[in-house]
């Protein structure tokens, strides 16, 4: 695994950036990782105590699980990136008071690919209904 380059280690982090590039760090992974590969991934300046804490929490969340593949203290996404930000956009959707209206504004801000290729999508999936 090559290591992680960030523009500035010593900056703080915004609130859920750590859980953001720890994930990123799971995704990228072949296999489950130990908490010492992950702090050796994302450059070392973390202490591990720190990366065990959010895994912690990523595994309260659900968002990982432990002992995967066998070894102990290993982790592992439990959803891919996909899959994930999915997940939030359906639940920011269900928050809101007009989720079609939000669901426009979303729509007209996609670049041209993404617009393409959610019209090619939507294509698909009307010959299987």
């Amino acid at each position: 695994m090559a290591a992680t380059d960030h523009p500035d280690k010593s900056a703080r982090r915004s609130p859920g950036e750590l859980e953001s590039e720890i994930l990123a760090t799971l995704w990228a992974a072949d296999s489950a990782i130990t908490p010492a590969d992950i702090q050796a991934e994302l450059g070392g300046d973390l202490a591990y105590n720190t990366v065990h804490t959010i895994l912690k929490r990523l595994y309260d969340k659900g968002m990982v699980i432990r002992d995967a593949d066998g070894r102990r203290g290993a982790y592992r996404p439990t959803k891919n990136a996909a899959e994930l930000t999915a997940e939030a956009m359906h639940q920011a959707l269900d928050r809101g008071p007009d989720p079609i209206a939000a669901l426009q504004q979303f729509v007209t801000g996609l670049s041209p690919a993404e617009e393409e290729a959610l019209r090619l999508f939507l294509a698909e999936g009307d010959g299987s209904a």
